[in-house]
This record gives C-alpha cells, structure tokens and sequence, in this order.
C-alpha cells in the first residue's frame, strides 16, 4: 500500500495515503466476494457453444499463507484454461496460456470447490491435473466422472526419487534405477513400476521400508492417472507446472512479501482483486466502481 501511494504521488502527482489505498483495497475486495457468491447462486459462467465444446484443463493447490487469526493458514487456488490450441508456442519446448479463470479461496476445500465449479459446469470436456491431494481426486471423481485424470508426472517422479535417496546407497546404481523407472512411468508401465518396487528386497533402513510401502500405495492408488504415454499421444500436459506457477505470480507476489500477516478477511479481499486482475476480469472492479459513484 505504501508502495501505491509513492506510486501515484510521483507519476500522478495524487496524494493519497496508504491507509486510505488499503481501505479502498479491502472494500472493493469485499464486493466482489459478495458479488461473486450471488453469481454462483444465480447462473453459471457465460461461454460461447465453442467454448463450451472445447477441452479445458482444471488444476488445483494449495499454499500457506501466515493469517493474524489461525497463523498457518491454507489458501487454495484454481485455474482453468483451454486446451492447447489456445496455448501459445515461445519455442519448440515452451508455451505461454495465454487467457485463464482463477479461483482463490483461503478456507476449506469445499467452499473452495463451490467457487471453482461455477466455471466448469457448462464445460463438455474436462482434464483436471493435478498431486496426489485427495480432496482433489474424491471431488472429480464423485462430480466429474467422465472427466480426465492426470497425475502430474513430476510429483510422480518426485516421489519415486525420495524412496531410492532412502533405499540406494550407491549414487550410481540410485541414478540408474530412477531413470529406468522414470522411463516406464512415461511408457504407460506403472504396473511394472509397481511391480518392480514390490520385487525390491527389504532394506535395513525402516524409513526406507515405509516410504517403499507409502510409494507402492500411492501408485496404485493413483494407476489411472499415470497412462503418460497416452495422454502425450492425445496432445494433453501431464504437468501441474501452470499452477504452480500461478501460486507465484497471482498470490505470492503480493501476498506472501517479507513480515506480511494477514487478517483472514483482508487476505480473501486482496486475493480477489488479485484474481480479477490476472483473470482479465478488472472490467468487474470498473464496473462496481462507476456504480458506486
């Protein structure tokens, strides 16, 4: 806030303080919460019979943000985004999504849901990405059944590496035996995988043993949505890098700044400017504004 105000002095020669840029801030946040929950009551969101029929992705996370009230305090964020015909190519090996709809909530899932949903039921065709976050897969499993299911690949990896780091003493054989893995992770062999991790003798560490049992579980619990080679050949991502991404440059820019604690309502305010912004949806904020005056 005080940073606005510097802002707006020098460029604009408006002398505002930054108490009176944080009011500001945290009423028009408050409308919109409250603009957007009877948006949900009402009607679902608006899209063309193109839209509609076109694939769009949904991805979803979590990340702690410190509060005044509950200090730790989760905030989930959604994104949703259409297939990548609408993904623009930098190069050869990197896109940039050019348009997407964000959804932030700081509480529990479930209302978190409700708010994400009002963007996806017209949708025909669904690929919901994301770990191994529970919530996320009983949800799109009870609601979403005829949608894709993809578990992001790298948190796949991630966990195979974090079991052989505990399991392998010798770097060289750890290294070989990740990537022969990997390998069949991206050729649709989880049960191979699986297989070969049962067929691993016991180990001497039993934090090693756990996290081979705890790895097993995962996998199996997860086998539909690892057919990586599947998905690659009908042109899907099978990485939630966009939401991880989004976590930096939609919330934690703003709102996770050195020795920043927030009052829960002031964070929801902030986040839903945030979200408006970076949504393309700012009209929203000019509109409740001209009506204001």
């Amino acid at each position: 806030f005080s940073e606005a105000s510097e802002i707006l002095k020098v460029t604009k020669g408006i002398d505002i303080s930054d108490k009176q840029i944080e009011n500001v801030v945290h009423h028009y946040g408050g409308i919109l919460e409250e603009q957007f929950k009877e948006e949900i009551k009402q009607e679902y969101h608006h899209y063309s019979e193109e839209e509609k029929a076109t694939p769009h992705y949904v991805m979803a996370d979590g990340a702690m943000y410190l509060t005044r009230e509950e200090k730790w305090k989760e905030a989930k964020l959604g994104r949703v985004f259409s297939d990548k015909n609408h993904i623009e190519e930098i190069n050869k090996n990197r896109g940039i999504i050019c348009q997407s709809k964000y959804v932030a909530h700081l509480g529990n899932h479930k209302e978190f849901l409700g708010k994400l949903e009002y963007y996806l039921e017209p949708l025909k065709e669904l690929i919901i990405i994301a770990d191994g976050a529970k919530w996320i897969w009983n949800w799109a499993d009870l609601f979403y059944e005829n949608a894709v299911q993809i578990l992001d690949f790298y948190h796949a990896k991630e966990h195979l590496c974090e079991f052989a780091l505990e399991f392998f003493t010798d770097e060289q054989r750890k290294s070989k035996w990740i990537d022969e893995m990997a390998e069949l992770l991206s050729d649709d062999k989880i049960e191979n995988v699986i297989s070969e991790l049962k067929q691993l003798p016991l180990c001497l560490k039993k934090i090693a043993n756990d996290k081979k049992e705890q790895l097993i579980n995962y996998y199996e619990t997860n086998k539909k949505r690892m057919y990586y080679k599947t998905f690659r050949n009908k042109g899907y991502l099978i990485g939630s890098g966009p939401i991880e991404s989004a976590h930096r440059y939609v919330m934690q820019q703003r709102l996770k700044l050195s020795g920043q604690r927030w009052t829960l309502n002031g964070f929801q305010q902030v986040t839903n400017l945030r979200v408006a912004h970076k949504s393309n949806d700012w009209q929203k904020v000019v509109d409740i504004i001209n009506k204001a005056a």
